[in-house]
């Protein structure tokens, strides 16, 4: 499984591809930071955005793209930009038919850490043993987008297992899916 991992932020918005199956190792495939300029005017911003994601899920061809989940923070405007990269992200995804799955930022960091109140450091930490790096990639926003990533990867691709399990089960006996 391939999995494009998005941190989304309006100035700086993390993009990390992930690749491997629950019990096998994982590889990182690539790492980058989309960074936009405050004094540029949103509408600017958020298309710089989508062109980078564009890109990137036209080079990586992802079979799952894992997006944070929005969260109310004290600054209203941190929240805002967030939000509108995440609907970004959610767009060019579903405009393709990639699956995309939001995961709390407390999910990603339990799965990655065992935590879900680990800080920064400790994701980095855990990321960089994960894909066994020589180093956590910098930015933070670099090293969260992987976390999602592999988080989707550990809990997403086992949750789509149950899920299609379910419904093979719910199925009448003698007739299979074609």
């Amino acid at each position: 499984m391939r999995v494009l991992g998005i941190d989304p932020g309006l100035t700086r918005c993390g993009m990390g591809v992930v690749e491997g199956d629950v019990g096998r190792p994982l590889s990182l495939l690539d790492v980058n930071v989309l960074r936009t300029s405050s004094g540029l005017p949103i509408a600017e911003r958020l298309v710089t955005i989508e062109k980078g994601i564009d890109a990137w899920l036209d080079e990586y061809s992802p079979d799952a793209v894992a997006v944070e989940r929005v969260f109310a923070r004290s600054d209203v405007s941190t929240v805002m930009g967030t939000a509108q990269a995440s609907g970004i992200a959610l767009v060019a995804a579903a405009r393709r038919g990639i699956p995309v799955a939001l995961h709390t930022p407390s999910e990603v960091k339990a799965s990655v850490s065992g935590n879900g109140r680990a800080t920064k450091a400790q994701v980095g930490a855990m990321v960089t043993r994960i894909l066994r790096l020589d180093a956590a990639p910098k930015p933070a926003d670099a090293a969260d987008a992987l976390a999602l990533a592999i988080c989707h990867i550990w809990r997403g691709g086992a949750q789509s297992r149950l899920e299609a399990a379910v419904a093979a089960a719910a199925r009448p006996a003698g007739r299979s899916r074609t």
